[in-house]
């Protein structure tokens, strides 16, 4: 067991706008990161933006037909961060879509995990 990996995070508030989830991430939970929500210098991030601009908790509350069409979230810098830490955030964004925020993060954070990883299926 691995004593120096620090619990993670059960707060809603640590959701970032792509459906990352910033309470069980490394860098934030050793301090080095301040969350995307919190992250000013992260005005390069097109998400972000988006979100703020349209008052959006995060991209699940956007009404296109399908997030999974989205090409801000779409990108190929999220595509290249997907591959890295194999996450899947169009199952992440539709699970927080379907089950809401508050259930969401506390998945993840009982999980340790920033997403719902590629291929993995979750209860309620």
């Amino acid at each position: 067991m691995n004593t120096n990996k620090k619990a993670s995070i059960n707060d809603v508030n640590l959701l970032a706008y792509c459906g990352l989830y910033c309470g069980a991430c490394a860098k934030y939970l050793k301090g080095k990161c301040p969350g995307c929500k919190e992250n000013v210098k992260a005005k390069w991030c097109k998400i972000r933006t988006c979100n703020i601009e349209n008052s959006y908790l995060n991209c699940s509350e956007c009404n296109i037909n399908s997030i999974s069409v989205c090409k801000k979230l779409n990108n190929p810098i999220a595509k290249v961060f997907q591959l890295i830490f194999k996450t899947d955030r169009i199952a992440s964004l539709n699970y927080i879509k379907e089950n809401g925020a508050a259930i969401y993060c506390e998945k993840m954070s009982s999980l340790g995990q920033m997403a719902i990883k590629k291929r993995q299926i979750l209860s309620q």
